[in-house]
């Protein structure tokens, strides 16, 4: 008797969790194709690929949830609850996990913010954080012996690798603005903030999402009552985390050259690169030769006038890098 009065008791706080799940599905699916819609009408404003990354991760975790509203809809309706759903909801949710933490990691080395792509020590860096990231929420996840010691290191270590990109770039974005102020540029002021802002936002993000973690586990992965408002709470706290860090990274109009940084970051010291241009005829032109200057840009919009028009000569962004002397040179000479 005491045995079927625990067993209805178990079933009456887990009664909630089918619609729950329903419910969270169809506002994550809603993000999904909100997301999508929007990358996909702004997508000539930035040619990069970051947004799309950043789309993976809504897309996860509506697979996750459908398939845990499978899972409890056949455990409680049809009275099977299937071994094979429970384990894609168990890799799904690993997935989810891993999949947000290379975001961050992404967005901290300032891929498509501060750099067109990264460099190939930062692709191996970020690959082997991901897999260390992702063997040791499986072995926590498996409740293999020490693991969870393993998974909050692993976290120490995603935090200060993370917040440590973070700084770097917003120490190399602070002295540009400086640089801009001081040379009077004020065509990159915008572009340049509108980084630093980005970033500052990704970093303060970063930050309450550790804070979540920190109970993550701690309630949901437990019985006891009231399950269903505690795993209410922790999917309502992603959601709005993830869904400020998709908002910020959106595909938008951005500021006015927003898109001029370097392919790679430079060892070196780095600078903004100019916007700086001057006119000349064409006939000037012709004979123009210059390493830093030579970008001619035809300002006439009408067909077959190119040769009364004037061109504009911009000075390459590549150029203005700080590189460190060649003392090798310097020895021989």
């Amino acid at each position: 008797m005491e045995n079927s009065s625990d067993s209805s008791r178990i079933d009456e706080e887990y009664q909630p969790l089918p619609p729950l799940y329903f419910i969270l599905t169809l506002i994550w699916f809603l993000s999904v194709c909100s997301w999508t819609f929007n990358t996909c009408k702004n997508r000539h404003f930035q040619t990069n690929r970051l947004q799309w990354t950043l789309a993976s991760v809504p897309l996860i975790k509506t697979l996750q949830l459908t398939l845990s509203f499978l899972f409890w809809y056949s455990c409680f309706y049809n009275h099977v609850c299937s071994l094979w759903i429970s384990f894609g909801v168990y890799v799904t949710g690993i997935l989810f996990q891993t999949v947000t933490f290379v975001s961050f990691l992404l967005i901290s080395n300032g891929y498509c913010i501060t750099c067109e792509r990264l460099s190939i020590q930062e692709r191996r860096i970020t690959a082997a954080l991901a897999c260390i990231f992702y063997l040791t929420l499986v072995g926590y996840r498996a409740s293999v012996p020490y693991f969870s010691v393993l998974l909050t290191l692993s976290y120490f270590i995603s935090f200060y690798v993370i917040f440590k990109h973070i700084s770097q770039n917003l120490i190399v974005l602070q002295e540009q603005l400086t640089f801009i102020e001081d040379e009077e540029i004020p065509a990159m002021h915008e572009a340049i903030y509108t980084k630093y802002k980005m970033l500052k936002y990704a970093a303060s993000t970063k930050f309450h999402m550790k804070i979540s973690k920190c109970n993550a586990y701690d309630g949901c992965g437990r019985t006891g009552d009231n399950y269903w408002l505690r795993l209410l709470v922790r999917e309502w706290a992603q959601f709005c985390i993830l869904s400020y860090i998709g908002w910020t990274f959106r595909s938008k109009d951005l500021a006015p050259r927003f898109s001029v940084m370097p392919v790679i970051k430079s060892i070196g010291d780095r600078m903004v690169p100019p916007i700086y241009s001057i006119e000349m005829d064409a006939a000037t032109f012709k004979d123009f030769s210059s390493h830093g200057w030579h970008i001619g840009v035809p300002t006439s919009p009408k067909k077959g006038s190119l040769k009364n028009s004037v061109l504009v000569v911009v000075q390459h962004p590549h150029v203005c890098r700080l590189t460190p002397p060649d003392t090798h040179s310097q020895s021989v000479a």
